[in-house]
């Protein structure tokens, strides 16, 4: 077993990776989309002709898993198959297809004096990211990174090292086999926790950090990092069935919303039920009979006698399995009410067949993405179009929502004069 980093040699680790970073964004800042396309498209290839390589490497850190006991929604999120493998190699086909931000035309105007200036998109330059347990951010933070003409240096966990080293050899591979610079995606290779505070140390080298795991992970990256962070904390996703909504909809989409995968970041962890909705006993049998566990107020027990008392906890809990808190609420106002107390601004959404109180949820609710008569699983970059996503933001100053190309820049004004001086 190697002995621990030290901080010296982890800040020398790191440090040579970002001098080596900084020069690929360079390079990478003035790369044409074609070539940035072809190394996506190039690693992607890869990624199937190593299928039975990446599977193996998978297997060990299943294998791994297994026996430190780690939770069942933990093992969905590393887990990979030909299925899960096949599409993380669609994904980086989608990014290389999509618009290129870099050198887009934010705006322009015209000024009294003859000056045209204009905002451009360019790259924010070097970008750290630290995550736990999902192989596939690797392929997709590396490749969004690329395609908005960024630096990537990597930290994943180590639950699931075996896997992102696979995988980030096929997309390296894919890079310098397009001619561009092998280091415009590093991975850290330790998985030891001085190489993160390492990377959070690393101002004038890393532009941003951007955070992707658990409340412990977030905490540390916010409380320790010398650079701007771009937070992903946890999904605390609410869906609010109203008076109005249609019976068999609501059914189905709250069973979605908990059910389809409870593990990932867009999954309802509180079911919200107006108290004037007529179908609420049926509503909560549907949760209950598709093997979901329920946690309710004193209102929402009355329901059926399988739920389970909810304590104060649970109305702040991001379960991330097959249970979910419900809570009986008076309209709509009692609706915003709950998630402004106990939203983590992530993803929350109303169904109802009145416009206007939909209209009104969205407009007063202070979330990320806010949604109508839809499943919170939706809150997905590959979902919203945008190929793929490295998190969604739930902070307000930069790329609030699932963060993808456009979020991975920035802007800078142009000023175009014809001889102008100030008086």
């Amino acid at each position: 077993m190697p002995l621990p980093l030290t901080e010296q040699d982890a800040d020398a680790l790191v440090g040579t990776m970002g001098r080596r970073a900084r020069e690929a964004a360079r390079v990478l800042a003035g790369a044409p989309t074609t070539r940035k396309a072809d190394a996506l498209v190039r690693a992607a290839g890869l990624l199937r002709a190593r299928s039975a390589d990446i599977l193996a490497a998978n297997a060990a850190d299943m294998a791994r898993a297994d026996t430190s006991g780690m939770a069942a929604a933990m093992k969905d999120r590393l887990r990979l198959d030909e299925a899960r493998l096949e599409g993380i190699a669609a994904a980086l086909e989608a990014v290389a297809g999509l618009d290129d931000p870099v050198g887009g035309i934010v705006d322009e105007r015209n000024r009294p004096n003859g000056l045209l200036l204009r905002r451009v998109r360019v790259p924010l330059g070097v970008v750290g990211i630290i995550y736990e347990s999902r192989p596939n951010v690797t392929a997709d933070a590396g490749a969004l990174a690329l395609m908005a003409g960024n630096a990537a240096i990597l930290r994943g966990g180590s639950e699931a090292r075996e896997s992102n080293a696979a995988i980030h050899a096929a997309l390296a591979d894919g890079i310098e086999a397009a001619g561009l610079p092998r280091d415009a995606v590093q991975m850290i290779p330790t998985t030891d926790r001085a190489a993160v505070g390492a990377l959070l140390r690393a101002q004038g080298l890393v532009d941003i950090i951007v955070p992707r795991g658990g409340k412990g992970l977030v905490a540390r990256v916010q409380d320790e990092a010398r650079v701007p962070v771009l937070a992903h904390l946890d999904g605390i996703n609410h869906s609010f069935v109203h008076a109005s909504a249609d019976r068999g909809m609501a059914e189905a989409i709250v069973v979605n919303a908990k059910l389809r995968r409870t593990g990932v970041c867009g999954s309802t962890e509180t079911l919200l039920i107006d108290r004037a909705y007529p179908h609420a006993t049926a509503l909560v049998a549907a949760l209950l009979d598709a093997g979901c566990a329920l946690r309710g107020d004193r209102e929402s027990q009355a329901l059926d006698t399988r739920m389970t008392a909810a304590t104060d906890e649970d109305w702040d809990t991001e379960y991330l399995d097959a249970i979910c808190a419900v809570r009986v609420v008076d309209g709509v106002e009692g609706a915003i009410a709950h998630i402004a107390a106990h939203a983590s601004h992530h993803t929350d959404a109303i169904i109802a067949e009145d416009e206007d109180t939909a209209a009104r949820f969205l407009g007063d609710v202070d979330s990320a993405i806010v949604m109508w008569n839809a499943s919170t699983q939706f809150a997905d970059g590959g979902e919203f179009g945008l190929g793929a996503e490295i998190g969604i933001s739930t902070g307000r100053l930069h790329a609030r929502g699932p963060v993808a190309l456009e979020g991975l820049t920035t802007y800078k004004w142009q000023v175009l004069g014809t001889g102008q001086i100030r008086p």
